[in-house]
């Protein structure tokens, strides 16, 4: 008897508990912290929260395999974060660099297109995934991309 009520004040509190994180994990965030950098002349934009929910969600299906946490499978060296990308030629610490890059990416100095070894627009007929990729889906990922050191700080690349 006590091990049936037991069993059942667990599965309670654990679905209260969840109901509480869940709601807890939503997307939350400020404004403060959902304004991100537009382009290289330092214009901002405040990300909307559909914004970063479709930025994450996009992100963990086109890039994560490779960019877990915002690291570089293909390159450990060069992460996602913020410094790591200011010091890219060109520079990819803005929603501009980044989308530029992910239509037609460059090795870190700028010198050499990868097209046809990192997925991209310009190489969709490879990346089957980026096919159906839009403008509107690029500036998501890229805020999601410059938003992570935001909120996860030192966890991100």
């Amino acid at each position: 008897m006590i091990k049936k009520y037991s069993q059942l004040f667990s599965f309670i509190f654990f679905f209260v508990f969840s109901a509480f994180v869940t709601t807890a994990s939503a997307i939350d965030l400020d404004e403060a912290t959902r304004t991100i950098v537009a382009d290289g002349s330092g214009k901002t934009i405040v990300l909307t929260p559909e914004q970063v929910k479709r930025g994450k969600r996009l992100f963990g299906a086109t890039c994560a395999a490779c960019h877990i946490g915002g690291q570089s499978k293909q390159n450990p060296n060069v992460g996602l974060d913020t410094e790591a990308l200011s010091f890219a030629t060109p520079r990819r610490d803005n929603i501009a660099g980044l989308v530029d890059y992910m239509k037609n990416p460059t090795t870190y100095d700028g010198l050499e297109s990868i097209a046809e070894t990192h997925p991209s627009i310009s190489s969709a007929d490879i990346y089957p995934r980026m096919r159906s990729i839009t403008d509107e889906d690029l500036t998501a990922i890229a805020g999601h991309i410059l938003l992570q050191p935001k909120v996860l700080t030192e966890k991100w690349a």
